[in-house]
């Protein structure tokens, strides 16, 4: 109900302001001067409006409430001087007349004093500090002074009455020659303190910074522009008489009067429409549309009162037919409300509702893999207003810029990934993009200098980001794909390359020694038989030696005792050759498809290769089990191990992870420094 209150009074005042300007028309005092009166009505919607507004969500910021403050007194002042017009000129008596004379005595002194209190507290409703307790303290005790003496204040009414004035009825006969030095003194004592909280605006802003300063900008340009006019125009009639105006100070009064009634509420919303101020969006939109409404059918109904007159006014067709239209009016008009809310919202961009019917379309529609994430780097760069937009998607151990909208400058590189969550990121606003628990990627924003990062659209970029997790897993299982193939055809070059080389380097020059060696036996076998025998010696030797490599060679490729006797036998005939203690726990496993017993074979040879260069071990450990339809095997080491967070997989483990994940299994590394490792991995199996 809280909230209720601040929209109540906002509707009585457009009530109470249509009240008030009907009384105009049929006085005539409107047209009399239309300009000023059609600045008045900017002035009341806007304070009114922009103060309701802060007031229904910001419980604790009396600056929504000052505000209404300003609107409220202004439009009651009004109305009790129109009202006053219309009475005496039909001759109306009674206790409205006199309340309304008495009213208009003294509220129009409720404009100006909420304006050193607005001064101190916005935008947070807090002092800029606790120095400023004290000034608080007097601007408070004077306002009260002032008011409750212009109650009192004994004599005729100070009021534009025709005829006699009437005595103030509340008056005091007894302060009478008193209380109008103190008035005066009072006044000028808080025109003083008021000058002195422009100091609080200033010190405010230079001790802001990044948004907020974006959001005092304009306020602090409103309210110097204000006090350097009412400096001047109180210079200006320096030495005038009171009836005597010049021209030069009635135009520096009137600009003054422009700046409080315009400006300063224009500043404040400003700080709330484009820097969003209070995050009031979504409530920012639907009151810019209710105004918009009530403004438009308030202007059609004062164009039929003048181009109809008082007669409108009055019950007779012409009212009932202008009603008519001022309905068929009013759709129209609420469409119009809405584009011109959606503008003073969103600006240029979409409303995030379109930017979250907009991304599902793009990405649901069947585009290539390529062009998805450049897409959406350009949904979320335009949602937001960012200078530069990047989608990162996770492959493997860093995350990588897959959709850039820069502006300038080196794009992003990519980001190794350590530990859980999100590496820092080069943006104002980077968020994780995670699917059913898994982090697959991220998107960031880099916002320009005038425009910055806040709230709303933080939220917005988690809006799309809760959105992209199936997108990205798709795409990043293509690029894994892609990336896997590409890893597989450069192990099998590589495979072929060592092969060759071991062929060339081993067994090809052995049997070219071979070769040279039968040659020489051939010539000196006539001649020197010793010597014969002793190099057919030697060619034995070596053909067995280079059997033996060839059998290495063909053992490296699949080792026949794979085949013939499984995967313990094999695993513990290697672990023979190992320099560290190895020892395999296998029991009895039984037999499995040859792509099974490869894939963990040579992922433990791997794992051991490990072993024996980096973990500085005393011993190491095979485990193979088979349970739940899935073979498992862990390799294990006492060694001084190392942070999994803080490195990344080399090519050997990255051969086993792409090995085991061709068969639909399992990789993972558990280490801790100076505990030792273990390889942990499972295959399913038949």
């Amino acid at each position: 109900m809280t909230r209720r209150w601040p929209w109540l009074v906002w509707a009585l005042t457009l009530v109470l302001m249509v009240i008030t300007f009907s009384l105009s028309i049929t006085t005539n005092s409107f047209s009399e001067d239309p300009f000023f009166l059609s600045v008045a009505i900017v002035m009341i919607v806007g304070y009114m409006t922009l103060g309701a507004l802060i007031a229904s969500r910001t419980e604790r910021n009396p600056t929504g409430w000052l505000l209404m403050v300003i609107g409220a007194g202004f439009l009651l002042g009004g109305f009790t001087d129109e009202y006053l017009r219309y009475a005496i000129r039909r001759d109306v008596d009674g206790f409205f007349l006199d309340l309304s004379a008495w009213l208009t005595n003294w509220v129009f002194a409720l404009v100006p004093m909420p304006i050193p209190w607005i001064l101190l507290l916005f935008p947070d409703g807090r002092l800029p500090s606790p120095r400023w307790r004290p000034i608080a303290i007097a601007i408070g005790s004077l306002e009260v002074f002032l008011l409750l003496g212009f109650i009192v204040n004994p004599g005729p009414i100070d009021a534009d009455f025709p005829g006699p004035l009437p005595m103030n009825p509340t008056g005091i006969s007894a302060l009478e020659g008193i209380l109008d030095p103190l008035l005066t003194i009072g006044s000028f004592a808080l025109l003083a303190l008021g000058f002195s909280t422009v100091a609080a605006v200033v010190l405010r802003y230079r001790r802001s910074v990044g948004e907020e300063r974006q959001q005092m900008r304009w306020f602090v340009a409103a309210v110097g522009l204000g006090t350097l006019l009412l400096v001047a125009a109180i210079v200006s009639s320096i030495g005038l008489e009171a009836n005597e105006p010049t021209p030069l100070s009635d135009l520096l009064f009137f600009a003054f009067f422009l700046v409080l009634s315009i400006g300063l509420p224009g500043a404040c919303a400003i700080a709330v429409l484009r820097y969003r101020l209070y995050e009031l969006d979504l409530v920012v939109k639907k009151t810019v549309r209710y105004t918009v409404v009530a403004l438009v059918l308030i202007a059609l109904f004062f164009v039929l009162a003048i181009l109809v007159g008082r007669a409108f006014i009055e019950a007779n067709p012409l009212a009932i037919l202008g009603s008519v239209a001022i309905g068929l009016a009013f759709w129209p008009v609420v469409r119009v409300a809405r584009r011109v809310a959606d503008r003073m919202v969103y600006g240029g961009r979409a409303t995030p509702y379109e930017v979250l019917t907009e991304f599902s379309d793009r990405v649901g529609g069947s585009y290539a893999s390529e062009d998805v994430l450049p897409r959406m780097a350009r949904v979320l760069a335009d949602a937001v207003g960012a200078r530069d937009a990047v989608v990162w998607l996770h492959v493997g151990n860093e995350l990588r810029p897959s959709g850039i909208v820069w502006s300038d400058g080196p794009q992003p590189a990519p980001v190794a990934v350590r530990g859980s969550g999100i590496p820092r990121l080069p943006a104002d606003c980077a968020v994780e993009v995670q699917d059913r628990g898994e982090m697959l990627g991220a998107l960031s924003v880099s916002m320009p200098a005038n425009d910055p990062i806040n709230p709303s659209k933080e939220r917005l970029v988690r809006d799309l980001a809760s959105q992209a997790g199936l997108v990205l897993r798709n795409v990043r299982l293509i690029e894994e794909l892609r990336a896997s193939r590409q890893r597989l055809v450069a192990a099998q070059d590589e495979a072929r390359r060592r092969l060759e080389r071991n062929i060339h380097d081993g067994a090809q020059q052995q049997l070219v020694a071979l070769t040279v060696k039968l040659r020489l036996l051939e010539q000196i076998a006539d001649r020197d038989p010793a010597k014969a025998a002793e190099i057919a010696t030697q060619l034995q030797e070596e053909a067995t030696a280079a059997l033996d490599d060839l059998r290495d060679l063909a053992r490296g490729i699949y080792p026949p005792l794979l085949a013939d006797k499984g995967l313990p036998a094999a695993l513990e005939a290697q672990a023979r050759k190992s320099p560290v203690p190895v020892s395999v726990d296998a029991g009895d496993l039984g037999r499995f498809s040859e792509d099974v017993e490869a894939a963990v074979y040579f992922s433990c040879l791997e794992a051991l290769q490990n072993v024996t260069k980096y973990a500085e071990a005393s011993q190491a450990t095979i485990s193979l089990a088979r349970s739940n339809g899935r073979l498992s095997f862990a390799v294990t080491d006492d060694g001084v191990g190392f942070d999994p967070s803080s490195a990344t997989h080399g090519s050997g483990l990255q051969g086993i992870a792409d090995r085991l994940d061709a068969l639909g299994g399992t990789f993972e590394i558990v280490s801790t420094v100076g505990e030792g490792t273990a390889v942990n991995g499972s295959v399913p199996v038949s």
